[in-house]
């Protein structure tokens, strides 16, 4: 029985487009895709194997850590160290970039990941996501260090996430475009299953974190205020809004039927220019979502412009709908 393409047949024939490819950059994606593999039987057996709850203990942003954060974490470590395709990995859990071990050869790419977005919610049985981006290393470095990992969203060679949710969905750009992949767990494959996403540019969905409101610049506010409105205010529709807590659930809901996903800059925290990291949330996300033909932005700039200054930089980020994050980028201009 014809099963469909498979994300491996997706891969490789995406890497024969390619003059000159070597299969790193396919070894690497297929390596990533087991440890998703792995954290989805992780996840969907939760407390049957006793993985939920706090580890008691802390990562760099001073979060309380899940079981799950560490255990995911260590997951996409061990599934990338060893082949050969990186210079170094560095993720969200991590104060400092993870050089590759000794005993294993270097390659020329950079892994950047959340290994478990959203696990705020894990206990409560919502939808978490792993997001994770690639860079090439600069030429000739094989000892690879924080400053190589500072390049702006563009320079990025791929970038995806997956989605623990009632099916899991690994959704996959490589610059030409954004497709979907549900896992058929008897066959044991990423199954395409979405194919060239594209975002409605039109949308009467927003989701934001409505507690936040006092704390929101005046742009912000003006945007939720009109849409609350309705019919009777001066856009003339109705909106409805919605928050997860969770942007790969955010950002997933827009890829399929549109909407507007904000964490804007406020004033809740002044230390903090944004709630969400550049290069572990941001540019991924703003890579898939634009490679959809959406929109995103700190409300200022294009997202994918900015030249990181660390590694666990934070942004505002405003994404989604082409039309509707042009207008509220309109309100800040204004």
């Amino acid at each position: 029985m014809h099963i469909g393409t498979t994300l491996t047949q997706f891969i490789i024939e995406e890497q024969r487009r390619v003059k000159g490819a070597t299969g790193d950059f396919t070894g690497l994606l297929n390596d990533t895709v087991t440890a998703i593999k792995v954290i989805s039987n992780a996840v969907n057996k939760g407390d049957l194997i006793g993985v939920l709850g706090s580890a008691g203990s802390e990562n760099v942003q001073g979060e309380t850590q899940k079981k799950l954060d560490v255990i995911t974490n260590d997951i996409m470590i061990r599934s990338n160290e060893w082949a050969g395709h990186l210079a170094a990995m560095a993720s969200e859990e991590m104060e400092e970039i993870l050089p590759i071990p000794a005993q294993y050869p270097r390659g020329k790419y950079l892994l950047v990941f959340d290994p478990l977005d959203g696990s705020s919610n894990i206990d409560v049985n919502i939808s978490v996501g792993t997001i994770f981006s690639i860079l090439r290393a600069p030429e000739g470095v094989t000892e690879a260090t924080e400053k190589d990992f500072l390049q702006p969203g563009t320079k990025q060679v791929a970038s995806g996430y997956a989605i623990y949710g009632p099916s899991t969905m690994l959704v996959l750009t490589c610059g030409h475009g954004v497709n979907a992949f549900t896992l058929d767990r008897e066959v044991g494959e990423f199954i395409l299953t979405h194919a060239n996403i594209q975002i409605k540019p039109d949308t009467r969905e927003f989701a934001i974190n409505a507690s936040n409101e006092r704390f929101w610049e005046a742009p912000v506010q003006r945007y939720v205020e009109e849409c609350l409105q309705g019919k009777e205010g001066p856009r003339g529709e109705n909106f409805n809004m919605r928050w997860v807590a969770s942007m790969v659930a955010e950002v997933h809901r827009i890829l399929m039927r549109g909407g507007v996903f904000m964490y804007p800059k406020d004033t809740k925290d002044p230390t903090k220019p944004g709630k969400l990291r550049l290069m572990y949330e941001a540019n991924p996300m703003s890579f898939i979502v634009e490679q959809a033909g959406g929109v995103s932005s700190t409300g200022r700039e294009r997202i994918m412009d900015i030249q990181p200054d660390h590694i666990h930089q934070r942004v505002p980020v405003i994404l989604g709908s082409k039309n509707e994050v042009e207008r509220i980028v309109s309100y800040h201009k204004e």
